[in-house]
């Protein structure tokens, strides 16, 4: 392998980048043909970085791109004398005669960077193994994801023509005429009636206050999906892999928790036989858990298309999503959440999955007569009402006013309430919870009875 001096200037093209410039200076929609895969950062020259940065502060505003507004724009800035002054626009916009090769100037410019970011993940790896006091699985999976992001700038998109898609829409339409949901079925007959399912590249949130059962019902999903050999990711921010795992063995064996818990196992229940039981039934289902803190979601994009590769993943589970980092610092927690939502969104239709988001709400359904949650209450939204495709929320009387819900016989029962649904219809679900192992269970509103459950 050839060795590389430490001193050579990294990869990058200065040519390439000018052209870039001068080809939006003269021509006001060449931005557009770039916009949507380089950044600011992919640039090498600082100067360039500002310049291109100012450019797309212009268009996002649907201002004028020329030498004028660019100018006065830097200037506005205090950046004009960084770049070289009004002089270095002047040349940029001179050195090129037309803009129609600035798509190729701008994959010259990507890659070189996708080059650096490779020497700089390169460095980073290295450092890490001189790192003898880490787990080794830690540090292979840190250098997995470095290069995993940088591999990430290298995916490309075109539009397909509608024909092919019309095959797959008649299998569709046909299914569902026969009485076949279009989506996975959630097991809960009044759920599926609403939704159809989980929809493939539909962001789901689930929202409630605290202690309300929104990691539960969500865990009740993903098991019923890998029930129905469905590969599930779950991303557990909040709960370790012992916890999580708890709570599927007393799902599935219909265990309490506290006894699972504190090991006071019921003799007279057969609670080690169900146990024992539920746990060879689980370890025969396709199901992938991650506890680490606080992912990004270039990281949870990286992991789960590794996870579809190698397992064929069919759901993904986020919990909870204001516990996702961002990839920048942002002043207000709304722009996090937005940047959060939107990836979400993108990693559902890239994958062609359904994720199931869970999220906070805020104190204000409590303070609010009734209790019931509304879409305004989604904590930090953001674009979340509007990046998601079904909005459910959990809502329980007895957690907010636990004298009326015990008058009105209405202790463990829980409202499933479909607040948004961009294809179909919303609605309110009944369900009673067991307050042992926690599972959901749908009431019957034919006979007002509960669903029979079946494992």
């Amino acid at each position: 392998m050839q060795k590389v001096p430490l001193d050579k200037i990294p990869p990058q093209n200065l040519d390439a980048e000018k052209s870039i410039l001068g080809a939006i200076l003269i021509d006001k929609d060449a931005i557009g043909k770039v916009v949507d895969f380089l950044n600011p950062e992919d640039f090498y020259s600082p100067a360039h970085r500002i310049i291109f940065s100012t450019a797309i502060n212009l268009f996002e505003k649907h201002e004028p791109i020329d030498l004028l507004s660019m100018s006065n724009r830097l200037e506005e800035t205090g950046r004009l004398s960084e770049i070289g002054g009004a002089s270095y626009l002047t040349s940029l916009a001179s050195s090129v005669p037309t803009s129609s090769h600035i798509t190729t100037y701008g994959k010259i410019v990507q890659r070189k960077k996708m080059l650096r970011d490779l020497i700089e993940a390169a460095h980073h790896i290295s450092g890490l193994g001189h790192n003898e006091e880490e787990d080794i699985e830690h540090l292979l999976d840190e250098a997995e994801q470095k290069v995993f992001a940088v591999s990430q700038r290298s995916i490309t998109h075109a539009f397909s023509h509608l024909g092919e898609g019309l095959t797959e829409a008649m299998e569709r339409i046909t299914n569902q005429d026969m009485g076949i949901l279009r989506g996975y079925p959630t097991k809960h007959k009044y759920l599926d009636e609403i939704l159809g399912g989980l929809q493939r590249s539909d962001l789901i949130i689930l929202a409630a206050r605290p202690s309300v059962g929104k990691t539960s019902f969500a865990i009740d999903l993903a098991l019923r999906a890998a029930e129905q050999g469905i590969s599930v990711g779950l991303f557990s921010m909040e709960m370790s892999m012992d916890q999580v795992v708890d709570r599927f063995i007393a799902n599935r064996a219909g265990v309490s928790m506290w006894r699972l818990r504190t090991g006071k196992l019921s003799h007279d229940q057969d609670d080690f036989l169900r146990i024992t039981t539920a746990c060879d039934e689980l370890k025969s289902l396709p199901i992938y858990v991650d506890d680490a803190s606080s992912p990004n979601i270039l990281q949870m994009r990286a992991m789960a298309r590794r996870l579809q590769a190698n397992q064929g993943l069919g759901l993904l589970v986020v919990d909870y999503l204001q516990l996702m980092a961002s990839k920048r610092n942002y002043d207000s927690p709304v722009q996090q959440v937005t940047e959060i939502s939107r990836g979400l969104k993108g990693l559902a239709k890239e994958l062609n999955i359904p994720i199931v988001a869970i999220s906070q709400l805020s104190r204000a359904v409590e303070q609010r007569e009734g209790h019931k949650p509304r879409l305004s209450d989604l904590r930090d939204s953001g674009s979340i009402e509007q990046d998601a495709d079904v909005v459910m929320f959990i809502h329980r009387e007895d957690k907010i006013n636990y004298e009326k819900a015990k008058d009105q016989n209405k202790l463990n029962y829980a409202q499933v309430i479909v607040a948004k649904h961009r294809n179909g219809p919303t609605g309110e679900i009944d369900f009673r919870i067991d307050p042992d192992s926690l599972r959901f269970l749908e009431i019957d509103k034919s006979h007002q009875q509960e669903e029979v459950m079946t494992f």
